[in-house]
């Protein structure tokens, strides 16, 4: 069933490519369908055409949701496992930023500097220069 849904997407998608294609009004595909145009009139293909991509986007959106429900719940449980086995793979022994907020502050001091700097300003040169 899910197979089903995801042909059903991928030929909804294909259709509403080409109904895209076709809106153009300076000469896209529109152009060449002249016969229909002198038929049914240049408004009613424009609200034809919109309204058939209007009703496409509707229904992929709509299968995408019923593939989503006929997908086996087998296969969403292996997925979410090779999921979080890759993050941890990936992770390679880092902590995560939640578990260094929480650990305690380090307890070795550390050393100062020997030598003592002073800011250099512009300001502050001798006066002999």
């Amino acid at each position: 069933m899910y197979i089903f849904f995801i042909v059903l997407i991928i030929c909804a998608s294909f259709l509403m490519i080409l109904t895209v294609l076709a809106q153009s009004p300076k000469g896209g595909m529109a152009a060449n369908f002249g016969a229909s145009n002198q038929v049914m009139g240049v408004r009613q293909t424009t609200d034809f055409l919109e309204k058939l991509t209007w009703g496409l986007a509707v229904a992929i959106v709509a299968l995408s949701f019923g593939a989503t429900m006929a997908l086996p719940k087998d296969k969403i449980s292996a997925s979410n496992q090779a999921v979080e086995q890759a993050i941890q793979n990936q992770s390679g022994g880092v902590e995560s930023p939640f578990q260094l907020q929480n650990s305690a502050p380090s307890s070795t001091p550390v050393p100062a500097s020997t030598t003592p700097t002073t800011p250099t300003t512009p300001d502050s040169t001798p006066e002999g220069e």
